[in-house]
């Protein structure tokens, strides 16, 4: 969809990601802070980024002042975080409009997943969410969007069996593991990579109940850090044939863009461990482990295809449950949209009730004065009369704006209603 960057109808609201599947891990991290390049993009009036193993996305709501706001946008990026727009551009997938909420439905609900269902990728979203109001980078039409993807992928959990017996690519890592060895408790595990992937896969072995884990990384001081948390052991990347003839299954998600397990490393460990099978778990992309390993003598590779050609029934289930997620996810975006067309006249809701404040303080200043003396509790009488009196007013019409904005006569109707109140085009204002 690359080629949408150069549409020339200019829509507002727009995602631009990255994933492992059309982008290597080296870009995906150079634009891990998409966040400060937006923020200084006159083109953006609002934006997000998430963040996850798998993928590196910025929802932006663009200026509509801005003219090519969207390739403003482009060059920003590719500017601050020093990489060649062109080449940005060609790995880069582009969502626009309602589009934009559908995506990010379908992040949430998990059904873009590397592992279908995960749950994971929700809170993901939540805390996206967070980072950005937290940052004052979010406004009423993100949080739009954001509410409407979490609310997508809560329905989808408790309407539907997408998330039964819930899966991340760590714990179905295990899964395959247990297959050829039987129950990981009391095995020893090897972790290479000490990302977030591979600090996913701690937490999983420590809720397994593993006591003998180790952590490999190309940094000695980050594997360090990594297994001080749990209570493991600390490699390099040029120990990783002792610690592979150490362990009985090891599973690997470094971000290197070559592998840092080959066929040598692989003989070596084996010769070492004698008639013990080793068992592994590759969840690079691209894959840490050189295909050839495949072929040592007492070693089980499995590398990130098989996770996805191994999924058990109840995988298989969640399979069958895709076309309800996808129904929800659909009137979810729906509403978006109408809600979306409503935040259009807000502006409109707010002027007419600022109008209308300013006549109600008029008039009730002008009954104080004709009557003079009021004690207290009768002028607060008189303050939650009035004011009760314009909410009243204001509710229906100020309901039916909005529902017809929602049915897109957003700007007919709101030019009947300025018409109607007296109020100025914001254009002559």
């Amino acid at each position: 969809m690359t080629g949408r960057l150069e549409c020339s109808h200019v829509d507002r609201l727009v995602c631009l990601g990255l994933s492992h599947r059309t982008a290597p891990v080296e870009l995906r991290e150079r634009l891990g802070a998409l966040g400060p390049g937006a923020a200084r993009c006159p083109a953006v009036e609002e934006h997000a980024v998430l963040s996850t193993c798998y993928r590196v996305e910025l929802y932006a709501y663009l200026s509509e002042a801005v003219e090519g706001a969207r390739d403003e946008l482009v060059r920003v990026l590719a500017d601050t975080h020093g990489v060649d727009r062109d080449l940005l551009v060609d790995h880069l997938y582009v969502h626009a409009d309602e589009d934009v909420a559908r995506h990010l439905s379908r992040v949430a609900s998990g059904l873009d997943s590397l592992v279908l269902g995960e749950a994971e990728v929700l809170g993901q979203v939540g805390d996206a969410l967070e980072a950005g109001r937290s940052a004052g980078t979010v406004g009423p039409v993100l949080t739009l969007l954001f509410r409407t993807a979490i609310t997508a992928g809560r329905r989808a959990r408790a309407e539907t069996a997408i998330g039964a017996n819930p899966a991340t690519a760590s714990s179905m890592a295990l899964a395959l593991v247990e297959g050829m060895l039987g129950p990981v408790a009391g095995k020893r595990a090897l972790v290479v990579g000490a990302g977030r992937v591979g600090l996913q896969t701690l937490k999983a072995l420590a809720r397994r109940g593993l006591t003998e884990v180790a952590v490999a990384n190309r940094t000695p001081a980050r594997a360090a850090e990594a297994a001080s948390s749990f209570g493991a052991e600390a490699f390099g990347l040029d120990e990783l044939a002792h610690a592979l003839a150490w362990a009985d299954f090891a599973i690997t998600a470094t971000s290197s863009e070559q592998p840092v397990l080959d066929e040598h490393i692989a003989r070596a460990a084996a010769d070492a461990r004698g008639a013990r099978p080793l068992v592994l778990v590759d969840l690079a992309v691209p894959a840490d482990v050189e295909r050839a390993v495949a072929d040592v003598p007492g070693v089980r590779l499995f590398d990130v295809d098989d996770l996805r050609a191994g999924l058990d029934d109840a995988l298989a289930a969640r399979l069958r449950e895709v076309p309800a997620v996808e129904a929800i996810v659909e009137r979810e975006v729906e509403s978006f949209g109408r809600r979306f067309r409503e935040l259009e006249v807000e502006p409109l809701v707010a002027e007419i009730r600022r109008r209308a404040e300013e006549v109600r303080s008029q008039e009730l200043a002008r009954a104080f004065r004709d009557l003079g003396e009021v004690d207290e509790r009768t002028a607060e009488r008189i303050e939650h009369l009035s004011r009760s009196l314009v909410k009243k007013l204001l509710h229906e019409p100020t309901v039916r704006l909005r529902e017809r904005a929602g049915e897109g006569d957003a700007d007919e109707v709101a030019e009947a209603v300025r018409e109607l109140f007296g109020l100025a085009s914001p254009h002559e204002s």
